[in-house]
C-alpha cells in the first residue's frame, strides 16, 4: 500500500462509485459502506472527520444521500450498543448512521453528477 503523509489541515477530496459486495441483510449504499469502513480504519484518530454522499440523494435503496463521522463516532457506536464491525459485516451502513443521528438526508436532488467523499484532516496528535 502506497502511503503519502498530508499536512494538516486538510481535505482529501474523492469522486467516483466506489463498489460494495453484498454480503448482509442489512440497509445501506456505496457511501456509507466507505465512510463506515473508514470511520473503523481510523479508531477515532483525533481531528479526521469524513463525509460522503450521493448527489442525486439516494445511497443505495433509500433517501438517504450518505453520512458523515467523527473522531467520536465509534464510542457514541459503542454507548449505544451498536458494534461498528457488525454493521459493515451485515452492510447497514444506513442502519448505523441513523441510530447516530449522522445520516445525512437532503431528499431528491433531480441531478446524479457523482458520488462525493471528503476527509478533513484538522490535526494530527498520534
Amino acid at each position: 500500500m502506497l502511503e503519502q503523509q498530508v499536512a494538516a489541515p486538510c481535505v482529501l477530496l474523492s469522486g467516483g462509485e466506489t463498489t460494495v459486495t453484498v454480503r448482509g441483510d442489512g440497509r445501506g449504499g456505496r457511501n456509507v459502506e466507505f465512510l463506515l469502513a473508514a470511520a473503523i480504519a481510523l479508531r477515532g484518530e483525533p481531528g479526521v472527520h469524513g463525509l460522503a454522499g450521493d448527489t442525486d440523494g439516494v445511497d443505495g435503496q433509500e433517501e438517504i444521500a450518505g453520512g458523515y463521522f467523527s473522531p467520536t463516532t465509534l464510542a457514541r457506536a459503542f454507548g449505544l450498543g451498536i458494534r461498528p464491525l457488525h454493521s459493515l459485516d451485515r452492510n447497514d451502513g444506513h442502519g448505523f448512521f441513523q441510530a447516530l443521528d449522522d445520516a445525512v438526508v437532503t431528499g431528491p436532488t433531480l441531478t446524479n453528477v457523482n458520488d462525493f467523499r471528503a476527509l478533513l484532516v484538522t490535526n494530527r496528535t498520534r
